[in-house]
């Protein structure tokens, strides 16, 4: 971006993050400001700057948070500013969207733009339900239009006769507030009453529920299931497909709300695995990273290292601080000198190994119990009088520097960062979870356990919505049954991969 401010008009897509597109992701990364329609996906807001400003603008067909008019000039006023504003839009920002008369408003008023399409529900959402749009054995056209013109009113630029008549598959967007409207007047241009139909809401997303029917009946069905917006109305052949296609509505996790509570610099990968398995994820942080109030303990072992026979590593996140500090004052990592490492968990040790470190020791428990047996079982290692720097969070249990002490080792027990709770809300995901729940939350460490219980009230949360809880381990447990929460599950073994096979095999 510019140093001069610009607005940018960008498609979100349709629901499903993972559509956005490349050069989408590139502005929100780089955006001062946000400017969010209500059908945009509160995961795309994460990608935003800590320091920009999310405005929400939600509008939906009889609600408009902030009137077009003023919306328009909000945009110049930030470009103005010379601020680069991110103008977020469902589906495509020329589609429907009034991303035509945004543009012209910038035109008009001197103001750069840029337009960014975005993958839309036309194609999307019956991708999703499986249904091509197009098929050489059923029909070579679509016809696009938007069901928020009444079909009956005088005027109406919509020749129905014709679309009665045409022979490719029917998509409208908007349309089903006025189905039985719409379903009526192609019945009497003679479209047949056996002619499939199929109804998708929330298309692309976890919450996506697909109605199918015939012309005939899908009115009386969609009234009896209360279907209701947002939803794309596809009428044609190619609706029978369905049957056969139907690859997204059937993963294993599909329709779960998840939470995910780990700091948002961890998350990605059990959010990715879980997205790709079909869960709708909340990512509702509860804990942050910081410093820790005091770092001259680590300071001490930087200017110490080689006095030091171990490194013990108990998370990815001790890693990463770790490594921040260490690569402040040295430039090559044979400045660790001869001590081994060991690693709590895989995660840790995948960090370690990605950074061309050997891991020399890995317990297969990951509890203070496991680690200290993996020491007392080795035929290679006896840290009898070794010095053992225990690099980890700043409030931590006092059980594993006691029980490697317990068998010889001399540790000292070093924080190299500090768990603070999360408190902001920036992209709504809080606002959501406290409006419609979920069915599942994971803890993946005691302090987030903890941390939630402060912000959230955990037994009243799992109460209220009826939560089933997750546990990766004992020591996270021992924290949830300490305030009265008993979790459905506990991975084994303890770690993500762990925690993402006991969700299937329970779900199933």
């Amino acid at each position: 971006m510019g140093t001069k401010g610009k607005v940018y008009l960008v498609g979100a897509g349709p629901g499903d993050p993972g559509l956005l597109t490349r050069r989408g992701a590139e502005l929100i990364g780089l955006a001062d400001v946000i400017i969010s329609d209500a059908l945009v996906n509160p995961a795309l807001l994460a990608l935003a700057p800590e320091s920009s400003k999310i405005i929400f603008a939600g509008k939906r067909s009889k609600l408009h948070v902030i009137p077009q008019e003023e919306l328009n000039m909000l945009l110049v006023e930030y470009a103005r500013e010379g601020k680069n504003v991110v103008r977020l839009k469902g589906g495509d920002p020329f589609l429907f969207g009034r991303g035509g008369e945004e543009a012209e408003s910038m035109a008009l008023s001197g103001v750069p733009f840029e337009i960014v399409p975005g993958v839309t529900s036309i194609s999307a959402v019956p991708a999703y339900a499986g249904i091509p749009t197009t098929h050489r054995d059923h029909c070579s056209s679509i016809t696009v239009l938007t069901g928020h013109e009444q079909p009956g009113k005088p005027g109406s630029t919509i020749d129905w006769g014709h679309l009665a008549q045409e022979s490719g598959t029917k998509i409208i967007l908007m349309g089903i507030e006025r189905l039985g409207s719409i379903v009526a007047r192609l019945r009497e241009n003679g479209l047949k009453e056996e002619t499939p139909v199929a109804l998708v809401r929330w298309g692309t997303t976890s919450q996506q529920e697909t109605l199918t029917g015939t012309l005939a009946d899908i009115a009386d069905k969609a009234e009896q299931a209360v279907f209701c917006a947002p939803a794309v109305i596809i009428i044609g052949s190619v609706v029978g497909l369905r049957k056969s296609l139907n690859w997204f509505e059937g993963r294993p996790l599909f329709g779960q709300r998840v939470v995910l509570t780990r700091a948002a610099a961890q998350a990605g990968e059990l959010n990715k695995r879980l997205t790709e398995l079909g869960a709708e994820v909340l990512e509702i942080p509860t804990i942050r990273i910081v410093q820790p109030d005091d770092k001259g303990p680590l300071k001490d072992v930087l200017l110490g290292l080689r006095s030091y026979q171990w490194l013990i590593f108990t998370s990815t996140n001790g890693v990463d601080q770790f490594f921040n500090y260490f690569f402040k004052g040295f430039d090559d990592l044979r400045d660790l000198g001869g001590c081994r490492i060991a690693a709590v968990g895989s995660a840790t040790a995948a960090k370690l190994k990605a950074m061309r470190l050997k891991v020399d020791l890995m317990p297969n428990e990951y509890t203070t119990e496991g680690v200290a047996r993996a020491f007392q079982d080795s035929d290679h290692f006896c840290i009898e009088n070794e010095n053992i720097a225990l690099l980890r969070a700043q409030v931590a249990s006092p059980e594993l520097p006691r029980a490697l002490e317990s068998i010889g080792a001399i540790v000292d027990d070093v924080p190299v960062y500090k768990t603070v709770p999360e408190t902001e809300d920036r992209d709504g995901v809080v606002a959501d979870f406290n409006k419609n729940g979920a069915d599942w939350i994971t803890f993946t460490s005691s302090s987030a356990v903890e941390n939630f219980d402060l912000r959230f009230g955990l037994g009243d949360a799992v109460k209220n919505h009826k939560l089933k809880v997750a546990s990766i381990g004992p020591e996270t447990t021992k924290a949830l049954m300490k305030l009265g929460v008993s979790p459905e599950l506990e991975a084994n073994p303890h770690n993500i991969s762990g925690l993402i096979e006991a969700l299937r095999e329970h779900i199933h």
